[in-house]
């Protein structure tokens, strides 16, 4: 995706503030590792960072702006929380971020209203929750070669192109040793994906 230098300016700052807070709220993988504090107990703070980076890059950035550069920065993030996420869902957040970022430039706030009714949806919503620790022994008498991999949940309440980011955790479900567990979520009209799309460097 091409640069663009135009920069937000005014009241759609804190709207686009907002956005982006809503998003990563509605992020999975992001919500699980901050409600089972995979990145330690300011695992909250992490997240709450990542939000006020990705404003600071959108807003202040003397440099064009480029997904590649976007999918780092949240990358960067997940890791410091322990978590590789690994089924396209980093691309899917980054890509919908300059989406919304490209429709505040064009004074198009549309999805803001979206994504808080989705997000009032899912509030009343029951969850389900599963955390499946697959061949858990096996994988300790083998060295270990445990991966924290993270299902992304798509719904189909929202309108606009911007997914949905489910997050059902059950904090006391928690693994105490080695990488968190694989977390599979389900809902009624939903579906869950577990896939490998990278291996940053883990040995196989």
């Amino acid at each position: 995706m091409d640069g663009d230098m135009r920069r937000l300016k005014g009241d759609s700052v804190p709207i686009f503030s907002e956005a982006i807070g809503l998003i990563l709220y509605r992020w999975s993988a992001l919500r699980t590792a901050v409600e089972n504090e995979w990145g330690g107990r300011d695992s909250r703070l992490k997240a709450d960072q990542l939000a006020a980076d990705l404003l600071s890059w959108f807003t202040h950035s003397k440099e064009p702006l480029y997904i590649d550069d976007l999918e780092n920065m949240l990358e960067e993030a997940m890791l410091s929380l322990n978590v590789e996420v690994e089924d396209g869902s980093v691309e899917e957040v980054a890509e919908n971020l300059l989406v919304i970022h490209e429709e505040f430039l064009d004074g198009n706030f549309r999805s803001i209203s979206t994504l808080r009714e989705a997000n009032l949806k899912q509030a009343a919503q029951p969850r389900v929750t599963q955390i499946v620790n697959d061949d858990e022994d096996s994988e300790e008498e083998n060295g270990g070669n445990d991966e924290s991999v993270i299902g992304y949940d798509s719904s189909s309440n929202m309108n606009v192109d911007i997914p949905k980011y489910e997050s059902n955790v059950n904090p006391a479900n928690r693994q105490v040793s080695g990488s968190p567990p694989t977390v599979a979520t389900e809902e009624d009209d939903g579906w869950t994906a577990v896939s490998n799309r990278r291996n940053k460097g883990r040995k196989n």
